[in-house]
């Protein structure tokens, strides 16, 4: 006997009402109405193997709206992965349960990525549609698949969806394809109470294809997919559904969003859909209906796997070690012996210029960075000679430019990053990193290798004023989990840095360079990179230290100055570079305190907030900072009137001996 399609869609809404229902908490109304189109997609369109999870050429599915969890969760079950389970659906949204209220990556096979903050599924798949391109400009057909989005109303809303969406019809990634659950219902009620936008036209404008049709019509779902395969721009098909669908006196409001059906609802449900079984019971027919659908891809990956395995052997190897995480072979030599050549003719850059001349050492080497900027390549430094332009139609070169989009880029890069073969860096003022900061966050919980090139770091950018002047950003970035963040004080902390954030291979660097030029601090050759180690003795004081002052980035050079006065008044002290607080503290007990050393006075020194620095130096410790905005005038000024001197640092230190 044959299963229909509802049938089998009908299978996630009782799961997924289910699961609401028993977890208490959740949001069973997307799962229900986008049954009939997720049913269509996986069973006739999407390219995946329940058995080879991470089969390289899978179609990716991207669940936007990340709140409809359970038709994802519903979806692994159903179509054969080993994860979930019927009992982690059983246990949704409970502790240390991979079917957590949102996706999250790394918990289970299938989730492509952490989703749920809105909009920023819609934004990394461009990151992903972009990374298949690129993929295929290298390894030809053997990259050949799509990538598929859930988007809710919300998703649309958010203002990220329009940076995405502009930059996916701007390079035309004809295999990306957004299916917007078009349900008109939000949290607090009926859209039309917030927007009147016209989605269709909207996507129109920014070169997509588009199409509407009734997303409970599953012939009429599959028509529109297939016409979107087959168009050469990004898709986006709206698909008109009910909220809620199979809820007789629930569905289509918002009243199913985000809140449990309820024992009668449940049952009026169950009459209504003609679905007599128990919870979380899913009868035979429908069950095999299913997995059927998951089986099939295997036979596809199997033929892939025989395309793939005839490749070029160094090719294949090449892109194994992508997959790997694996840096190439000679990196970090050849990091080795340009801090050697720094060392043995010292320059004194902008680390923002530093930032570039160590990429030039990178990128011939690790050919799989992909490099980019928001509007400010000339100002960010982040285009090197050996990277090629991406471009529509042209998608064997290495850089992005990205616009003023610093979220979009944000986003993007965490798609890219994801994808597999690719590690992105991007650029922008580090002012802007409030613009990226929900990004980053994921790329932090997502534990992605995305490197952050921040410049413009402080109120050493001078004349353009307090709106481009960052000062509490470095704390605030310290705070977040899981992300390291490197202030390098010159060309040879730069190169180290860089080096770090392309070793950790699970989790985001922020590198936060000078726009000034920047004295050469360090100038005696270690192979080991100190910087990696979060922070460092970079001067020695003359016997036992009594004073022990703390730097980072272009006040590092300050604090030598003030150590070399402080020696000549026989003031022992020491001065440690720490590139990365978050590093440093990760190191041992034993090095830790071999640094800190046992001083009488503990100082800090940076150009921006004073937060966090008692961590090191005590409550009463010398704490030179600005706490307050920044102002418009030439840096040297500016240095001077926020105090952010040598002559400052001197005087508080002595008054505390």
């Amino acid at each position: 006997m044959t299963v229909s399609k509802r049938e089998m869609a009908n299978a996630i809404r009782a799961l997924s009402m289910d699961a609401v229902q028993k977890a208490n908490s959740g949001h069973p109304g997307m799962p229900m109405g986008m049954a009939d189109v997720a049913t269509v997609l996986f069973s006739e369109f999407l390219q995946f193997d329940p058995q080879w999870p991470k089969w390289p050429n899978r179609d990716r599915f991207i669940l936007s709206a990340g709140h409809g969890s359970m038709l994802l969760y519903s979806l692994l079950y159903l179509t054969g992965y080993k994860n979930p389970t019927i009992d982690d659906i059983k246990n949704f949204r409970q502790l240390h349960q991979p079917c957590a209220g949102h996706p999250e990556f790394g918990e289970a096979p299938g989730i492509e990525m952490t989703t749920g903050p809105l909009g920023q599924g819609l934004a990394s798949s461009v990151g992903f549609a972009l990374a298949e391109q690129l993929s295929a400009a290298r390894l030809g057909d053997v990259s050949d698949h799509h990538t598929y989005v859930i988007a809710g109303d919300g998703c649309l809303m958010e203002g990220v969806s329009q940076e995405a969406i502009s930059q996916a019809g701007h390079l035309k990634l004809g295999k990306l394809i957004v299916l917007w659950d078009d349900n008109e219902i939000c949290i607090d009620g009926q859209t039309s109470m917030t927007t009147s936008d016209n989605q269709l036209m909207r996507f129109e404008a920014s070169n997509w294809h588009t199409v509407s049709v009734d997303g409970h019509d599953t012939d009429a779902v599959a028509q529109a997919i297939t016409a979107a395969k087959n168009d050469p721009r990004p898709s986006l098909i709206a698909c008109k559904t009910t909220i809620g669908y199979g809820s007789p006196n629930k569905g289509g409001t918002a009243a199913t969003h985000g809140a449990p059906l309820g024992a009668d609802e449940i049952t009026a449900v169950r009459e209504f859909l003609n679905w007599p079984y128990a919870p979380f019971e899913i009868p035979e027919n429908i069950m095999s209906a299913w997995q059927d659908a998951g089986a099939k891809g295997a036979a596809i990956s199997s033929a892939w796997k025989e395309k793939y395995d005839a490749l070029d052997a160094d090719l294949k190897a090449d892109f194994e070690r992508r997959l790997n995480k694996e840096l190439p072979d000679g990196l970090k030599e050849a990091i080795n012996a340009y801090k050697r050549d720094l060392v043995a003719n010292p320059q004194n850059p902008a680390t923002r210029k530093a930032s570039q001349m160590a990429l030039e050492v990178i990128n011939p080497i690790v050919t799989e960075t992909i490099g980019g900027s928001a509007d400010l390549t000339g100002s960010n430094l982040t285009l090197t000679k050996d990277l090629g332009v991406i471009s529509a139609g042209n998608f064997s070169g290495r850089y992005m430019y990205y616009g003023v989009r610093e979220f979009g880029m944000a986003a993007l890069m965490n798609g890219l990053s994801l994808h597999g073969e690719f590690i992105p860096y991007g650029g922008t003022f580090f002012v802007f990193t409030d613009y990226c900061r929900s990004a980053i966050r994921l790329s932090a919980l997502m534990r992605q290798r995305v490197i952050y090139v921040m410049t413009h770091d402080s109120i050493g950018l001078g004349e353009d004023g307090p709106t481009h002047q960052p000062i509490e950003h470095l704390a605030s970035l310290r705070a977040m989990p899981n992300v390291n963040v490197f202030r390098p004080c010159d060309a040879v902390e730069t190169a180290e840095c860089w080096l770090a954030a392309l070793e950790d291979t699970d989790t985001p660097s922020i590198i936060v360079l000078s726009r000034q030029g920047l004295k050469q601090s360090r100038l005696t050759n270690s192979d080991e990179n100190l910087s990696a180690k979060g922070g460092y003795i970079i001067g020695e004081a003359n016997g036992e230290a009594v004073i022990a002052i703390f730097a980072t980035g272009s006040e590092v050079e300050i604090a030598l100055e003030a150590q070399s006065d402080l020696e000549a008044d026989g003031i022992a002290t020491r001065v440690i570079s720490m590139p990365s607080t978050e590093t440093f503290d990760m190191q041992s007990a034993d090095y830790q305190n071999q640094v800190i050393g046992n001083a009488k006075v503990y100082a800090s020194i940076e150009a921006g907030s004073t937060y966090g620095w008692d961590k090191y130096v005590g409550r009463n410790g010398v704490k030179i900072g600005i706490d307050q905005f920044g102002a418009s005038a030439p840096a040297s000024e500016l240095y001077q009137y926020f105090g952010v001197t040598k002559e400052k640092l001197i005087n508080a230190i002595k008054e505390k001996l």
